[in-house]
């Protein structure tokens, strides 16, 4: 029987692959065969899951590009793609997040936000499945959405609408993509301890936390690589686009 999760031959973008929950997504796509463009602002960061990919026998290559800057991931897409002639997957994992009160709140950090987690991944996406198009390469892209998404959660106001609107791209997408062959589905991660909500994570904003997960810890990094690897490979969900899957420990069973 033919490995159903196998990425033998595939490459995989991976934007935002230098942060905690990109790069692990990124190491977990490697391990199953799978060539990784890691792509950063923190070109430290990006080669650091890049020489780990490397010690493990995989194949990967740091590209530094900001999503809040269009014309360095035009470049970007263009060393992709003389890198490796292409690619199959697209991971969209960048994310910037603050806890200022939304009474407080003022354009420039909205703005700020916005063009990281949700222009930027809007029109990156653009770029990526613009070429795939004409290539006629059917593959996956992997939006990282978040339970704030869809719950509303105290501090986490502008972070928590531009992810709801992922969840909408994501779907809008789909459609869009599908008489391509492209899938667009996304993950939505429960609290895991990555950079960007380590600020708010106080003793009575984990105990809260702890309440509403039924399993009652945070989530590991290496915790999302499952889905990715499923959502990546068109034998295992060839038939799945459009879907939100959340990997949250049981958050999003639960009221608040």
């Amino acid at each position: 029987m033919s490995n159903l999760f196998d990425l033998t031959g595939k490459t995989a973008v991976a934007i935002g692959g230098n942060s905690v929950l990109g790069g692990a997504i990124a190491k977990g796509l490697a391990a199953q065969g799978a060539r990784l463009a890691i792509v950063g602002r923190n070109m430290d960061k990006a080669e650091e899951v890049t020489k780990e990919i490397e010690a493990n026998g995989g194949v990967a290559k740091s590209f530094q590009g900001d999503v809040s800057d269009l014309q360095s991931i035009e470049r970007v897409a263009r060393e992709i793609e003389a890198w490796s002639g292409g690619w199959d997957i697209v991971l969209n994992a960048p994310g910037k997040n603050s806890s200022t009160p939304f009474l407080e709140l003022d354009p420039a950090e909205w703005d700020d936000i916005m063009d990281v987690n949700l222009k930027g991944l809007v029109f990156s996406t653009q770029i990526f499945a613009k070429r795939m198009i004409e290539q006629k390469r059917k593959g996956s892209i992997i939006n990282i959405s978040s339970v704030s998404s869809t719950t509303p959660l105290s501090k986490v106001f502008t972070y928590s609408a531009s992810k709801a609107g992922v969840n909408s791209v994501t779907q809008f997408l789909a459609k869009e993509f599908a008489p391509h062959g492209i899938r667009v589905n996304a993950i939505i991660p429960g609290f895991f301890p990555a950079e960007q909500n380590r600020k708010i994570l106080s003793e009575d904003r984990i105990d809260s936390i702890m309440k509403h997960t039924p399993m009652n810890r945070f989530g590991e990094p290496e915790e999302l690589q499952g889905a990715a690897i499923y959502l990546a490979s068109n034998k295992a969900s060839g038939f799945v686009t459009g879907s939100l899957i959340r990997v949250d420990g049981g958050f999003g069973s639960m009221t608040i």
